[in-house]
């Protein structure tokens, strides 16, 4: 099997000098947003993510210590516990977005020793979708620079009900048709591990639904999801609360 195409890491900057111009300006935060971390890498299966004894502070706060978990394809984690807890901060640690005080995030089952970011899909708060392009254009933009595409953007836009809206500009979409398009993200170029901040936000009951059997069809195929939300995944998984005294809970759940 042919290894898949690698590109540059936005964040690290490896490989930038063999980018193009047109790859370095899509690959600033400011073009992409938050949908994407890092580039992927060919896994072996089984694979999984070891986390030991993280920590990580914003300003003069500790968020969470003493974090330690791992997790193996075709399982998912759910991150609770109140506002403020470092729910966000644990997903873009793990994405690579920012720094860890302490503690190692370890990426077993690669062939070329890549990292947890450089194999997975962030999808964060901002949808990072460009509102004068259209939302085909928008998914367009993935395979660009990610590719080679193993599903058609029209595909990708079906599985999330936006067929109708693929002609038309994100800037006049409402709140949750943005959200659908800035998942649809996630098939355009599949990667193994999919790192999920509040997943349905703005969406209304059917389109969790659809997001929900999503995560269900990506673990059921082997794949990984550690999601911040309060979503029934449908699938058995581990929930992981944080806490506000900085100490997590980890427990096994039930599909």
């Amino acid at each position: 099997r042919a290894p898949l195409r690698e590109c540059p890491d936005a964040r690290t900057g490896n490989a930038r000098d063999a980018a193009s111009g047109v790859y370095r300006t899509f690959l600033k935060r400011r073009v992409v947003g938050e949908t994407t971390a890092g580039i992927r890498r060919p896994l072996k299966i089984p694979f999984r993510i070891l986390v030991s004894d993280l920590a990580c502070s914003r300003g003069e706060r500790q968020l969470f210590k003493g974090l330690s978990f791992r997790l193996s394809g075709g399982q998912a984690m759910i991150v609770t516990g109140p506002n403020g807890v470092g729910k966000t901060t644990l997903l873009r640690v793990l994405s690579g977005f920012i720094a860890m005080d302490v503690g190692s995030i370890q990426l077993e089952g690669t062939e070329d020793g890549g990292t947890v970011a450089q194999s997975a899909h962030f999808v964060g708060h901002r949808d990072g979708l460009r509102a004068a392009l259209t939302v085909r254009e928008n998914l367009d933009l993935v395979p660009s620079m990610f590719g080679p595409a193993r599903v058609a953007v029209s595909d990708a836009a079906a599985r999330l009900n936006l067929t109708p809206l693929l002609d038309l500009p994100v800037g006049v979409l409402s709140a949750g048709q943005r959200r659908r398009a800035a998942l649809a993200r996630l098939l355009a170029v599949p990667r193994p591990i999919w790192l999920l901040d509040e997943p349905t936000s703005s969406l209304d009951a059917a389109s969790q639904a659809i997001v929900s059997a999503l995560i269900s069809d990506h673990v059921g195929s082997g794949g990984m999801v550690v999601a911040a939300t309060h979503l029934e995944l449908g699938v058995a998984a581990r929930q992981l609360q944080l806490q506000a005294d900085g100490a997590p809970v980890l427990r096994e759940l039930s599909a």
